[in-house]
């Protein structure tokens, strides 16, 4: 009975004070900043646009503004590296559109497609080879619908019910050569309901490794046990249709777990890559075993051309990859002759061999051995097509970010290679640019050639001292130089999109200022008229008197950096105050000065305002630096990382002291920011130096023994380099931060390492050393948040933030 008194006394006592005991736990509802905020997120987002083959038409495509809470809430799967959703059996998140137009590129008149689903959610869009017709998407309730339109009636006609299968993302149909038949992924008719759990398991989930190593990455979202196998399979298998337009679908496959279908230019053949088991509890549904095959056109399969083993042991390294063959592809410019790639160094980088990867080709109607064809001695990225006597390779080797671009004659690829280019991925100054392709008579892309034959057309961003300028260049086959035919020019930032016609020199181009939002327009380069073909609204007015500048200074040592400057409308230095000041950055790792300190960006780009962007900060007296530099070198056999936090460190110290010298930012109130690896530094500079007010990190990861094979740029383990994982990682530094911070990070965050796990360990370090922290989770966001309720949460959570320890610092 004494016990029991002692016990009702302490409860009664708990009781009341309850009014004055701190809980941890805040209960709040969705909150919304400042009203500038609220019209900048709501703010109509620019149409994007599409270009037909032939470039006749350009497809408006309208997005709509950003979805609501409610769209995140529906029932989702997670299976294989995937996300779900199973009553539509398409993804559960998804970007969409809301309405087409065509506009005549040449006449310039524009027509609404009519008859258009309601509720359009509208993707997949993609273009007949003949340039005539398109084909959408459109996801309901119950399923993915497939719609066409043509260029005649201008009307959008139902093809089909919601019987699409998207599970497994990409295009669920293609397009034959014929422009009149199509092939589609539908949900099996017979496929019954979905498996059900029963709750009861019928043995222990194991996973064994007799011999053999394995580093892999920290996947989210993977198959954990037999039940999530059998989900896995009854939403992703499909079987193909065929349907020709003005006579229906027809049965062309038997059900599989089909994951690409690509028909060979000529329209008499079709590559078929399908999922095999078993499957793995370790990797995403893409390393899963994988059957290539080629079958005709009735179905039948006629050749097996690999069957790709499950790919778990990956070597460890940037350029590693899986053995055997990869990157099947028809050949653009022939009927059908079939490409792929093989690894003569089992796919492992450490492996000295001269001869990185073998391209082997295999031609109709595919009876003989595979025929050898070109090699590289770095790994290979790529084909383009030009004709029987010309095609371009690409090669790139990650660790030294060595890029080399060769010429090679097909029917002789040993003897005739040339290489044309050869420069370092990071040397922006001196990056070529890309070839321009076009649309061949198979309305497949190939290399666009001028002067019969002896040239090409290279397009580029033009990186500079003085920032991007886009260009256009002419690169002559006989003699490897080039000549500049146009580029962008002050004060404008004008983008060349695509070639309409070669001979008259017409090209179509995005151009925009600071002031004018991007829009479309058609110049000759030749007599140099240019005339706009659209016309976008500025989609958030209230912003045309912010001012923004690429500022350039030096690190400490030498090493050159910029940051975009963003001030607020009618403040000036000489009369005003210096302000309030967010620093915005994401390290970089590079392996050369020179490269680290070159201009990114472009000062006459139109001031673009994402929902998400700190810059909605300008509207609230914040000055803001943005893009900041914040590289991480690490020369010849250094590791970048070996000196992570001294850099990070230089980094910040030197952009603070130039926006102070500037007489803009105050140097008491300056607050660090970022997304992703930009929450990982901004966390790191608050634990290793005194420079900052507060700090916001959104999504983060802060400790990096749960990413123990490798993050970002570091190549190595934790257990080849411990000390520089420890040292890397601001959860082993709590104790040293000593200025507020918000953390942000979505509940259902897939990103490879960036669990939400490690917000809130890191919070719980914070808390428990005395730290003034915040920890913000929003419920069905992702790495990157969608939805109107969390982004105007967010931003009030920063705004709160900042103004109480930023603005108002006393």
């Amino acid at each position: 009975m004494k016990i029991r008194k002692i016990s009702l006394n302490l409860i009664l006592f708990i009781l009341l004070c309850l009014p004055w005991i701190s809980f941890s736990q805040i209960k709040l509802t969705y909150q919304v900043p400042p009203k500038e905020i609220i019209e900048i997120v709501d703010a109509e987002p620019t149409p994007n646009v599409n270009i037909s083959p032939g470039n006749k038409y350009i497809a408006i495509l309208e997005r709509p503004n950003i979805p609501l809470i409610e769209d995140l809430a529906r029932q989702e799967l997670r299976l294989g590296g995937i996300r779900i959703d199973p009553k539509a059996n398409g993804p559960s998140r998804f970007n969409y559109y809301t309405n087409i137009k065509i506009k005549n590129i040449e006449g310039g008149n524009e027509f609404q497609i009519t008859k258009l689903p309601e509720n359009s959610k509208i993707t997949n869009f993609r273009w007949s080879p003949d340039g005539e017709k398109f084909c959408f998407t459109q996801t309901v309730d119950d399923g993915i619908e497939l719609w066409m339109a043509d260029m005649k009636k201008l009307q959008a006609v139902k093809l089909t019910e919601g019987i699409l299968n998207n599970t497994l993302r990409g295009m669920p149909y293609i397009w034959l050569p014929d422009s009149k038949t199509i092939l589609y992924k539908s949900v099996i008719e017979s496929r019954g309901n979905p498996p059900e759990d029963t709750n009861v398991p019928t043995g222990p989930v194991i996973q064994e490794n007799i011999k053999g190593k394995a580093a892999l990455r920290t996947y989210q979202d993977l198959l954990k046990n037999p039940f999530d196998e059998a989900l896995f399979t009854f939403y992703s298998s499909s079987q193909i249709m065929k349907l020709v337009l003005g006579e229906g679908s027809f049965n062309f496959s038997k059900p599989g777990i089909y994951i690409r279908i690509t028909p060979s230019p000529d329209g008499k053949y079709i590559l078929i890559q399908k999922l095999e088991i078993p499957f793995s509890y370790l990797v995403p549904y893409y390393r899963f075993p994988v059957s290539v095959e080629i079958w005709d056109m009735n179905g039948n399969k006629i050749h097996q051309l690999a069957n790709i083993p499950l790919a778990e042991d990956i070597p460890k390294g940037f350029d590693a990859v899986r053995k055997g063959p990869r990157s099947f592809t028809w050949r653009s410019d022939s009927p059908a002759i079939i490409y792929w790639v093989e690894a003569m160094d089992e796919g492992d980088p450490k492996k000295m061999t001269e001869t990185r990867d073998q391209v082997y080709y295999l031609m109709a109607p595919f009876l003989g051995k595979p025929v050898k064809s070109i090699t590289t001695n770095l790994r290979f990225s790529g084909l383009t097509w030009g004709n029987k006597n010309m095609a371009i390779i690409r090669e790139y080797w990650r660790k030294s970010r060595k890029t080399k671009i060769s010429l090679f004659n097909p029917a002789d690829p040993v003897n005739s290679r040339k290489v044309i280019f050869d420069y370092s991925s990071e040397d922006r100054y001196n990056n070529p640019g890309y070839f321009v392709l076009t649309h061949n008579d198979y309305g497949r892309y190939v290399l666009l050639t001028a002067d019969k034959g002896k040239s090409l057309y290279l397009m580029g961003q033009g990186a500079s001292p003085d920032g991007n300028r886009p260009f256009i260049d002419k690169y002559f086959l006989n003699t490897g130089k080039t000549n500049c035919l146009w580029r962008s020019e002050a004060p404008y930032y004008e983008t060349p999109v695509e070639i309409i016609d070669e001979k008259k020199g017409i090209v179509l181009t995005r151009r925009q200022s600071k002031t004018n939002p991007p829009n479309y327009y058609l110049r000759n380069i030749k007599n140099q008229t240019i005339s706009q073909i659209t016309f976008f609204p500025h989609p958030y007015p209230q912003l045309k008197g912010i001012e923004k500048q690429i500022i350039k200074y030096e690190r400490e040592d030498g090493v050159k950096l910029s940051f975009e400057l963003y001030l607020p409308p009618g403040y000036n230095k000489e009369k005003d105050s210096p302000l309030p000041t967010m620093l915005w950055a994401y390290p970089r790792e590079y392996k050369s000065v020179d490269a680290a300190g070159q201009i990114s960006g472009s000062p006459y780009s139109f001031i673009r305002v994402s929902p998400s962007s700190a810059l909605v900060l300008v509207t609230q007296g914040y000055a803001l630096l943005n893009n900041t530099s914040f590289p991480i070198i690490g020369e010849g056999d250094q590791e970048p990382n070996n000196t992570f936090i001294e850099q990070l460190v230089a980094n910040a110290e030197a952009a603070i002291n130039k926006a102070v010298e500037m007489g803009v930012t105050d140097r008491d109130r300056v607050a660090v920011g970022g997304h992703s690896y930009g929450a990982f530094m901004a966390a790191n500079l608050l634990a290793h130096s005194d420079l900052f007010a507060a700090g916001i990190a959104r999504s983060g990861a802060y400790n990096r023994t749960l990413t123990p094979f490798g993050f970002q740029a570091e190549p190595r383990t934790y257990w080849e380099a411990p000390e520089i994982y420890y040292q890397m990682s601001p959860f082993m530094h709590a104790d040293k931060v000593k200025d507020p911070i918000l953390l942000i990070h979505g509940i259902a965050d897939n990103n490879s390492g960036t669990f939400p796990i490690q917000s809130e360990r890191f919070y719980s370090a914070l808390k428990s050393h005395g730290a003034t922290v915040r920890l913000i989770l929003l419920p069905h966001e992702s790495h990157s948040y969608r939805t109107r309720e969390s982004l105007l949460h967010m931003h009030w959570e920063i705004t709160q933030w900042l103004d109480k320890f930023v603005k108002h610092k006393k």
